[in-house]
């Protein structure tokens, strides 16, 4: 049976939930990967036959992810790359990377990347697991991560920037490297990345 006072407190606990319930929505954020601002970059390294290091970027991309602090367990992020905007400041080069011998990316024009969990290993850092499709090929890979700091922006937005790297067996993604020597087989993958918060 209902009385005054079930239905009394019954009301108050629905309006405590009806203010605590958006606060802790707003708290799971979303931030806009800024690439406008030219403040975030996808790049990487490979050995040249073992004598030396061939350097690159890609120019194209975008991404989001959501980041809370007082719960990290609920951390994402996701990035697609435009397999074409490869730059590794050598014309003749990039075409080469971006022909059939490697990237194929008239066959495959975008890699993406999304996140399928977060485990905090420490103050500002953890490791973020997830699918990294490339060259039509889909792996999933540990990226360890490390948060460079958040905060207010002089133009009134709120900020979080990351980096994290990692290897890549090029063979798992279906890429020929075995005429190669075995230096070149593999690829470090190096991003950094600062978002405006929505």
């Amino acid at each position: 049976m209902l009385t005054l006072k079930t239905l009394t407190k019954t009301a108050a606990v629905a309006t405590i939930s009806a203010v605590l319930l958006p606060f802790s929505q707003a708290q799971a954020a979303n931030y806009q990967v800024d690439t406008e601002g030219d403040h975030a970059f996808v790049q990487f390294k490979i050995s040249h036959l073992g004598f030396s290091y061939i350097l690159g970027s890609f120019k194209g991309f975008s991404g989001e992810f959501d980041y809370d602090p007082d719960n990290l367990d609920d951390a994402s992020v996701a990035f697609e790359v435009q397999v074409a905007s490869l730059d590794t400041h050598h014309a003749e080069r990039d075409r080469h990377i971006m022909g059939a011998d490697f990237l194929n990316a008239d066959e495959y024009p975008t890699a993406t990347f999304e996140s399928t969990g977060f485990e905090s290993t420490g103050d500002d850092e953890g490791i973020v697991t997830g699918e990294l499709t490339l060259h039509g090929e889909t792996q999933t890979i540990d990226m360890p991560v490390t948060l460079l700091g958040e905060g207010d922006d002089p133009w009134g937005d709120y900020r979080a920037g990351f980096e994290g790297s990692t290897t890549l067996e090029l063979s798992e993604f279906g890429i020929d490297m075995q005429k190669f020597p075995e230096p070149m087989r593999e690829l470090e993958l190096y991003v950094t990345f600062e978002g405006i918060r929505e």
